[in-house]
C-alpha cells in the first residue's frame, strides 16, 4: 500500500506542475456546466496528443476531481483497485470526478469502469488504443458514455500558439512549418528538438505499447514495416507486396503487425471507394501517419515530398472527423488508373470530391487533377468538387468530352482553417 501511495503522492504533484504550464485550448463540444448525468466521458486519441491535460484543465475549472495513471507499471498490475480508489479519496479529499488515465494498460478495466458508474462515481478515462472506439466501446461499457477525440494539434490549433494576428503570406507560411514537424503539442510548446522527441515517442509506442503488450519475438518486423509506410505516405498498400518488401514473413503477418501500428495509432489506412462492399474490401488501401511529425522524424527518405505531406494532414482531418462519426472517407481510382485523393460519404450521401494537389504551375498538372475528379464526378453524382492547392484560389467551370463542372480552387491554409470544428 506504502508503495501504490508514494506513486499517487508523486502523480498528484505531477498534475499540479502540469496545471501550471501553458495550455492552448481544445474545442472539443465538452461545455461547463454539462456533466450533471452520468455519462462515462472517454477521451481517445495518440499517446502525447495532450488528452489528460485536456482533461484536468478543464476539470481544474469545473469540479474538485482526483488522478490516477495507468501507464506506471505498478499501478495497472493491482490487483486491489479499490486500495487505489480509497488512497485517491484520501489525497483529493473525496473528489467528485475520477480522471483514470491511460485505462486500458488496467486489466479488466471495464469492469471497474461499470462500477464506479453504478456508484454514482463521475468519470473521465482515457486510452491510447482506437479498440476503445465505437461499437467495441460500446460492449465494454454497459452504461452510457460520451466519446471525446483529441488529435495532435490541429493547424487552427497550431495558429493558437503564435498569440498574435498572421497575415495571409504568414499563415500560408506556418501551413509549411506545421506540415513537416507535426502538431504533437510537447515539442511545440516547450521548443525541443521535433525529430529527436518524436522519435523517442514512437520507439516508446512501438516497444511499450505494441512489442511488449503482444509478445513480438522479433521487433525489427514490425519495426522495419512502420518505416516503410511512414516512408511512403499516401501511397497504395497490399499484404503480400509489403511482406515481400519488409522482413515480415508473411501477408498474414504483415496484416496483424499493421493492425496492431493502427490500434496504437501510428497509421491509419483508406479503403478504395466501390460501391460493391467485396471490391472495397479486396482493393488496396491507402496508407497515412496519425501526423506529420512522424513522417519526418522515421521515414527512411531524405528530403520530403512536400505534395504528400499536405495530403497526409488533409486525410488526419478527415480521420478525426470520422473516428467523431461525422462522415466516411475513402480515395477513388477507375480501371485507367486515374484517381481522386478523398470522397466524402455524409450519412448516404458521397458530397465531396477533394484533390490535394501541391503544385498547379505545370498546365498539364492541373488538367490531370481536373480530369480525374470530372470522371469520378460521373460516376459517383457529386458535384462538390474541391482542389486543394499551395495557393490558388477561384472557381473555375471546366469541361472534359462535354461534361461540365464548376470546381472550386482553395489555399490549404484557409480551407484548413474554415473547415475545422
Amino acid at each position: 500500500m506504502n508503495d501504490n501511495r508514494g506513486v499517487l503522492v508523486q502523480q498528484k504533484a505531477e498534475v499540479e506542475k502540469r496545471l501550471q504550464e501553458t495550455y492552448i485550448e481544445r474545442d472539443t463540444g465538452l461545455k461547463v456546466g454539462s456533466t450533471n448525468d452520468n455519462l462515462i466521458r472517454v477521451i481517445i486519441g495518440p499517446r502525447r496528443a495532450g488528452k489528460s491535460f485536456f482533461v484536468t484543465h478543464w476539470l481544474k475549472k469545473n469540479a474538485n476531481f482526483g488522478y490516477i495513471n495507468f501507464d506506471d507499471e505498478k499501478l495497472s498490475a493491482t490487483k486491489d483497485f479499490d486500495e487505489l480508489l480509497a488512497i485517491t479519496d484520501s489525497l483529493y479529499n473525496s473528489p467528485e470526478f475520477l480522471l483514470l488515465d491511460e485505462i486500458q494498460n488496467l486489466n479488466k478495466w471495464e469492469l471497474i469502469a461499470n462500477r464506479l458508474q453504478r456508484q454514482g462515481r463521475k468519470l473521465f478515462i482515457t486510452g491510447s488504443n482506437s479498440n476503445l472506439l465505437g461499437k467495441e466501446l460500446a460492449t465494454h461499457l454497459t452504461g452510457r458514455h460520451l466519446q471525446i477525440t483529441i488529435f495532435p494539434f490541429s493547424f487552427k490549433e497550431f495558429l493558437k500558439l503564435q498569440n498574435r494576428e498572421l497575415t495571409t503570406a504568414q499563415t500560408s507560411g506556418k501551413l509549411y512549418e506545421y506540415a513537416i514537424h507535426g502538431g504533437y503539442p510537447e515539442p511545440l510548446i516547450k521548443k525541443v528538438n521535433h525529430d529527436e522527441y518524436l522519435s523517442t515517442l514512437f520507439d516508446s509506442i512501438l516497444f511499450k505499447d505494441i512489442v511488449k503488450r503482444y509478445k513480438i519475438r522479433k521487433p525489427g518486423a514490425i519495426e522495419d514495416l512502420a518505416r516503410f509506410l511512414l516512408s511512403n505516405v499516401g501511397g497504395e498498400y497490399s499484404f503480400q507486396h509489403l511482406a515481400k518488401l519488409t522482413k515480415s514473413k508473411s501477408a498474414h503477418t504483415v496484416q496483424k503487425y499493421l493492425g496492431y501500428l493502427e490500434e496504437a495509432f501510428v497509421l491509419f489506412s483508406l479503403k478504395r471507394f466501390s460501391f460493391k462492399t467485396r471490391e472495397q474490401l479486396v482493393s488496396n488501401k491507402k496508407i497515412y501517419a496519425i501526423d506529420n511529425g512522424f513522417i519526418s522524424a522515421k521515414s527512411s527518405k531524405s528530403t520530403q515530398d512536400t505534395g504528400r505531406l499536405f495530403e497526409n494532414i488533409v486525410a488526419v482531418h478527415f480521420k478525426k472527423a470520422e473516428i467523431d462519426g461525422k462522415l466516411d472517407f475513402y480515395y477513388w481510382k477507375n480501371p485507367q488508373h486515374e484517381e481522386v485523393d478523398f470522397v466524402i460519404k455524409e450519412g448516404t450521401k458521397i458530397t465531396k470530391l477533394i484533390q490535394v494537389c501541391y503544385d498547379l504551375s505545370n498546365p498539364d498538372t492541373k488538367k490531370r487533377e481536373i480530369r480525374s475528379l470530372i470522371k469520378a464526378r460521373q460516376e459517383l453524382k457529386c458535384s462538390g468538387l474541391i482542389v486543394l492547392t499551395s495557393g490558388y484560389e477561384a472557381e473555375e467551370t471546366a469541361e472534359w468530352f462535354g461534361e461540365k463542372a464548376k470546381i472550386k480552387f482553395i489555399p490549404f491554409w484557409k480551407w484548413l482553417v474554415e473547415n475545422e470544428p
